[in-house]
């Protein structure tokens, strides 16, 4: 006699509510994935947007102290925006001469430097005609060669310049859009605010505005001292193109985080061995010297009035930026940080410090493992033992 089934049969089919979290999970990451593709066609736009906000944000002081004297802000805006961009074509043109001189002089001088790098190798080791096919291949014209190649890859480079020189107007236009139409632009954006959060939206603009702009000034300030300074020195030791090599220190080792006094020393350097080796070595005295005059003299007092920003905050800002946004973003991560630096000071809740804590942190740290902090039990009166 066989037994009654006493069990039911298993349900093997899935809930509803996790069927739907399945689709939902899966929904969501295609959206995510979607998204992603979107932002990553967006980029070049957003790229523009970004630095177009930090250009507006420099901008705006001068523009503003324009409108107050009477002009127009779009005419202001206009001025300003001329003036920048004649101050960086008369920097190109100075910097573009300088190196257009610079190699064309080395083209011709070419023999003359492997000789002289022959007479040293034989009098300071013995070594003879050790630059011998490189001197073949200047006489038999394969150097020129070379560089008949380098002038077509640079001819195909033309493309990439037109894109530049696209990105850059589309800059320009929405800068000058965001400072012409600035107080609007305010307007609107606190119009989608509740009321008692636009006082916090425009004190962050302001803020924004005026750390971005004390980091223009602080720096244009700086690469005009350096570049006189540099100028003055540059023209003593007797390097060509003073002017311009002072320009092109002054600018880069300003205006280019961390590594831009290294850019800026290397060019100067590089054109006063070709001449003089002895250039060379003044060279590198007068750049390590002014450094040194900058940081604890001139630099201070300049970022005291405009922008107050701590070495290593900024050092890991600019690390930050060019991790996330690359070169542009190591430009901009100087304003961002004092921007985000003053609205925490402004906005954050500060405590008193309490003082007996700190003192009694101090002794313990001091008395270490050696011996236990003093009771009341053990000392009535209150007094270390």
């Amino acid at each position: 006699m066989t037994e009654p089934a006493t069990t039911s049969a298993v349900d093997r089919h899935l809930p509803p509510w996790a069927r739907r979290a399945i689709l939902a999970l899966l929904g969501g990451l295609a959206a995510m994935y979607y998204l992603r593709g979107v932002l990553e066609s967006l980029r070049p736009l957003l790229m523009v947007l970004l630095v177009s906000f930090f250009l507006s944000f420099a901008l705006e002081p001068a523009v503003n102290r324009l409108e107050r004297l009477g002009v127009r802000r779009g005419l202001g805006t206009a001025l300003v925006m001329v003036g920048l961009v004649s101050a960086l074509g008369g920097f190109g043109v100075q910097v573009g001469s300088l190196l257009a001189d610079q190699v064309t002089e080395f083209s011709e001088n070419v023999p003359a430097y492997l000789s002289d790098v022959d007479e040293w190798l034989e009098d300071a080791f013995g070594i003879e005609n050790a630059t011998a096919d490189l001197r073949a291949d200047y006489d038999t014209g394969a150097l020129a060669g070379w560089l008949g190649d380098v002038a077509d890859d640079l001819a195909r480079f033309g493309t990439t310049v037109v894109n530049v020189l696209f990105q850059l107007f589309t800059v320009g236009l929405f800068t000058f859009y965001l400072v012409a139409e600035g107080p609007k632009l305010r307007r609107l954006v606190c119009s989608f605010v509740a009321e008692k959060h636009q006082r916090h939206v425009l004190e962050v603009w302001d803020l924004a505005i005026e750390k971005t702009g004390g980091y223009i000034l602080s720096r244009s300030v700086l690469a005009l001292v350096s570049s006189l300074l540099h100028w003055g020195a540059f023209e003593v030791i007797g390097l060509p193109s003073a002017l311009a090599l002072a320009l092109w220190v002054g600018i880069m080792s300003q205006f280019v985080p961390v590594v831009g006094t290294f850019i800026a020393g290397a060019l100067p350097l590089v054109i006063a061995l070709l001449g003089e080796p002895a250039d060379g070595l003044w060279v590198v005295v007068v750049i390590a010297v002014y450094q040194q005059v900058e940081n604890y003299l001139f630099a201070p007092r300049v970022t005291a009035h405009t922008m107050q920003l701590h070495v290593a905050v900024a050092f890991g800002a600019v690390i930050a930026g060019s991790a996330v946004l690359g070169v542009v973003g190591a430009l901009l991560a100087l304003p961002a940080a004092a921007t985000i630096q003053a609205v925490i000071a402004a906005e954050a809740e500060r405590h008193e410090v309490a003082e007996h804590l700190q003192e009694a942190s101090s002794l313990r740290r001091g008395h270490g493992d050696r011996a236990p902090a003093a009771t009341p039990k053990d000392d009535p009166a209150g007094d270390p033992a």
